[in-house]
C-alpha cells in the first residue's frame, strides 16, 4: 500500500491527525498490507501510527530525524520480512546530506529504501522504495526522480525485485514517469495494466476531485517477476470524515511463477 497520511497540522481542525489516526490504523489493520508507505509524516505522527500497529516493524534505524521534516517511511510485517538494508536518499544534489533541497523544490524531499529478505520465499530478495516529489514544478520532480534512480541503482542491481511507490505529485502520463523508464525500464503500473479508469487521489478531506480531470498522483510501480492481481484507491470514511486528504492505494502483487 501507498499512503498519504496527511501531515499533523492544527489547521485542518477535525482532520487534524489526532482525530484520524486511529482510522488509519484500522484501515491499514483490515487491509493488512505486508508492506507500504506513508507520505508526509512527522516524526511524531509516525511514531503515535508505529504504536497502534504492532504486527510491523517502522523501518527507521538508519534515520536522524529532523523534527520538522516530512519522512516517506516504509512499514514492514514483522513475522515475513527481514531488514537487509535501508536508508534515506535527499533528492537534491547532495543526496546524503539530510534536510538537503535542490532543484526549485519548495521543501526538501527525500526517498526512503529498504532491501528485505523475505521469509515466505526461501528469504529472496525485495527491495521496496518509497518516496514523496515536491508539488509545485514538474521541472523540480524530474530533477528529483533522477537522482532517486541514480542513487538506488547505485545501491542496488537493476535487476533487483523493486517496488516503488509514493506520491509523485504528477500523474502516471507525464514527464517524471517517462524519467523513471529511462532508468527502470522494466518497472510496471498495474493500474495501467489492468486497465482500470483512471481516478484522482488528491481531495480536500471530502473525497471529491479538486481538479475535474482524474489526477492519479499516488501510484505503483512494480518489477516484471510480479503479476498484479489488483490495484484501487481506498474511498472509505466514517460519518464524512476521510483518514486523509489523499486515497491510499491498495495493490495485490503475486509472482509469476
Amino acid at each position: 500500500m501507498s499512503c498519504n497520511i496527511r501531515f499533523q497540522n492544527p489547521n485542518d481542525g477535525d482532520n487534524d491527525w489526532p482525530y484520524r489516526k486511529d482510522f488509519v490504523a484500522d484501515i491499514l489493520k483490515k487491509r493488512a498490507p505486508d508492506i507500504f508507505g506513508t507520505q508526509e509524516g512527522l516524526k511524531n505522527q509516525l511514531l503515535s501510527l508505529n504504536n497502534l500497529l504492532s504486527e510491523y516493524e517502522m523501518v527507521v534505524s538508519h534515520r536522524e530525524w529532523i523534527n520538522e521534516r516530512m519522512y516517506p517511511t516504509i512499514f514492514i510485517k514483522k513475522d515475513r520480512f527481514q531488514i537487509r538494508k535501508s536508508g534515506d536518499v535527499w533528492l537534491s544534489e547532495t543526496p546524503d546530506l539530510p534536510g538537503s533541497s535542490s532543484f526549485d523544490s519548495a521543501f526538501p524531499r527525500l526517498c526512503t529504501y529498504v532491501e528485505v529478505e523475505d521469509s515466505y520465499r526461501n528469504n529472496e530478495r525485495l527491495v521496496f522504495i518509497n518516496c514523496h516529489l515536491d508539488h509545485v514544478l514538474e521541472t523540480t520532480r524530474e530533477k528529483q526522480i533522477t537522482v532517486l534512480c541514480e542513487e538506488i541503482l547505485k545501491i542496488f542491481k537493476e535487476n533487483s525485485n523493486f517496488l516503488l511507490v509514493g506520491d509523485f505529485n504528477s500523474p502516471p502520463n507525464e514527464s517524471v514517469r517517462k524519467k523513471i523508464s529511462e532508468f527502470l525500464p522494466k518497472l510496471n503500473d498495474p493500474w495501467l495494466d489492468l486497465q482500470k479508469p483512471e481516478e484522482c487521489t488528491f481531495h480536500k478531506f471530502d473525497g471529491k476531485d479538486p481538479y475535474g480531470s482524474k489526477f492519479r498522483i499516488d501510484w505503483t510501480l512494480h518489477s516484471s517477476v510480479f503479476s498484479a492481481i489488483n490495484t484501487e484507491s481506498i474511498t472509505e470514511h466514517r460519518n464524512g470524515q476521510y483518514p486523509s486528504d489523499h486515497f491510499f492505494i491498495d495493490t495485490i502483487l503475486q509472482y509469476k511463477e
